[in-house]
């Protein structure tokens, strides 16, 4: 099958695909999983890694979350609520979920209002780091006037009240079981983060960080039918290549994720007629993020991507020129083929929060040059290297290992080469450079390069949290145990005060202005440079049933629902 043909029918085709017939709980044994990105906590709020919220997702669950269009679906809850059916005040400062009766966590205790309430104390204590701090914006106080009813206050009218507790990556936790793991204490409760007690389809019966989770069915899930698996083998690690080839070439695995590999080789691998790769498009965004402070090695541990600015990533000439001479459409037709496109955009999707303002689509190395060479930034010592104020354009790029990001590397190292910068390359383990350990160097959020390439995405299809990612007090920093998602530690006066508009308006349209406005700010002053709108690309194994591949919350978002088809 065509990959571009795939991209466009996969959605629709898994959405349809027949309704298992489960007999009874764990019927039909083990189904393996494979993520070469493997997990290092079943916590999503100490980790901003996709793969530790897809993981933890299999156990740990939100109020609501998004189906595979991006509609809003209760989940723990009786409906969504809205000004309509009165669950939504008419001032919009408040909402109310009303959970469903009779809920428990998996070890058979009541799931209440006041886990609800307990999580946003979690997340938000001032002593401790949140990877998903922004889902909580806004947030003035919760009301819990009985077990089955939460009340969520904001502090002024909030048009979109569905941050908190919607989507994988702001589930509800126990507070029985995490209740002296607040503030600084969080990263320190190993056995809760690596066993979190849920109310998902499955419970941790082992955990060994980057490497294999080992997960049963939950007897006390909700469901008395589901899930249709009694374990999961959820193997972590490896490269994207070999998990592809576990599911389509040796069939040894059911699922794999995020096959960041080349057309021609997806296309090899579905030869091997044990499974199908199955694809589509969200707000998925490949991008180079420009460090705003100084990752200077000299610097203590602790200064390093704290201390501003940096030496020359915010002149507009420098990361300006940075991006003229990357010619992305060749990185799309190596990296990705059908499965990317240019992307010149922080929010690629949905198409109304799609800016037009930036046309990024052509490569000019020799513009570049002039640029630079326009701001003075030249060459002054014959070495070859541009120096800015007598600091000379000297830049460690880094990303996590992986085929295709080597190879991107490989060329934008070259490309920058022409425009007189030097460029050293670095690329970590994946587990270790998305893990979010607090003690590591080598994370993503640390940042202790000058550039670094990745990719992230948002759930549902309102960014209003994804943009708050790039606030000021949402950088990671020693405070905070390097959690928070504003990674380039971009600040902005401008762009605060335009975000807080952003959550006081109602109307769809303006709401889509101002967040192509907000992505405008963030790209155009130099947060990030954006290099390609990736598909979402997975494969299934052709026995395993019931997966419908969403692009706008956790691929495994019902895994409650897959069981194994006859062959």
């Amino acid at each position: 099958m065509k990959l571009k043909t795939l991209l466009l029918g996969a959605v629709a085709a898994a959405a349809v695909a027949p309704a298992a017939a489960f007999a009874e709980r764990g019927s039909d044994g083990e189904v393996r999983i494979i993520y070469w990105q493997a997990p290092s906590i079943m916590n999503p709020f100490l980790s901003g890694g996709t793969k530790d919220v897809e993981a933890a997702s299999l156990v740990i669950e939100p109020l609501a979350r998004y189906d595979e269009n991006g509609e809003l679906v209760p989940w723990l809850v009786e409906e969504i609520p809205t000004v309509e059916n009165g669950g939504v005040s008419e001032d919009l400062t408040s909402i109310t979920w009303n959970i469903t009766p009779g809920l428990t966590w998996s070890d058979g205790t009541p799931f209440t209002s006041e886990d609800v309430k307990f999580t946003y104390e979690y997340c938000s204590h001032p002593e401790g780091g949140c990877a998903q701090l922004t889902k909580f914006n806004g947030i003035e106080s919760i009301d819990t006037p009985d077990e089955t009813t939460v009340t969520v206050n904001y502090s002024s009218a909030t048009p979109n009240p569905y941050g908190p507790f919607v989507g994988g990556e702001s589930p509800v936790i126990q507070k029985a079981q995490f209740q002296d793991c607040l503030g600084a204490a969080a990263s320190t409760c190993t056995d809760q983060n690596f066993y979190p007690i849920g109310t998902g389809p499955f419970v941790v019966d082992e955990f060994k960080p980057n490497d294999v989770i080992s997960l049963s069915a939950n007897e006390n899930y909700r469901d008395p039918e589901k899930p249709a698996f009694a374990t999961v083998n959820f193997k972590g690690g490896g490269d994207a290549a070999a998990a592809g080839r576990a599911v389509m070439e040796t069939g040894e695995f059911d699922y794999a994720w995020n096959l960041q590999l080349a057309p021609d080789v997806i296309a090899d691998m579905e030869e091997g007629g044990m499974g199908t790769p199955i694809a589509g498009f969200g707000p998925l965004l490949e991008r180079i993020m420009l460090n705003h402070t100084n990752p200077d090695p000299n610097l203590g541990p602790d200064e390093r991507s704290v201390i501003r600015p940096h030496p020359f990533l915010q002149d507009p000439a420098v990361y300006e020129a940075m991006s003229l001479a990357i010619d992305r459409p060749l990185l799309v037709e190596i990296g990705y083929g059908q499965a990317g496109k240019v992307g010149c955009n922080w929010v690629p999707a949905p198409e109304a929060f799609n800016s037009d303002t930036f046309d990024c689509s052509t490569q000019d190395i020799e513009g570049a040059n002039a640029m630079l060479d326009e701001a003075g930034i030249v060459d002054t010592d014959g070495d070859g290297v541009r120096e800015k104020d007598g600091v000379p354009l000297s830049i460690l790029y880094q990303s996590s290992t992986n085929a295709v990001r080597q190879d991107f590397q490989a060329l934008i190292k070259d490309w920058w080469e022409q425009i007189g910068m030097e460029v050293e390359l670095r690329n970590v383990d994946s587990s270790v450079f998305f893990g979010g350990d607090p003690g590591s160097p080598d994370t993503f959020q640390k940042f202790y390069a000058d550039v670094e390439m990745y990719a992230n995405t948002f759930n549902g299809t309102d960014p209003q949290p994804y943009l708050g990612n790039m606030l000021c007090d949402k950088a990671p920093r020693p405070e905070t145990q390097w959690q928070g998602e504003n990674i380039s530690r971009f600040c902005m006066e401008e762009y605060e005060e335009l975000y807080q508009t952003l959550t006081e308006t109602a109307g769809m349209e303006e709401r889509a202005r101002i967040g192509r406005e907000l992505n405008d700010m963030a790209v155009g002053n130099g947060a990030m440079i954006p290099l390609v709108h990736r598909g979402r690309l997975s494969a299934k194994s052709n026995t395993l049933g019931g997966v419908v591949l969403n692009v706008w919350d956790s691929e495994l978002w019902n895994a409650a629902d897959w069981y194994r088809m006859e062959e």
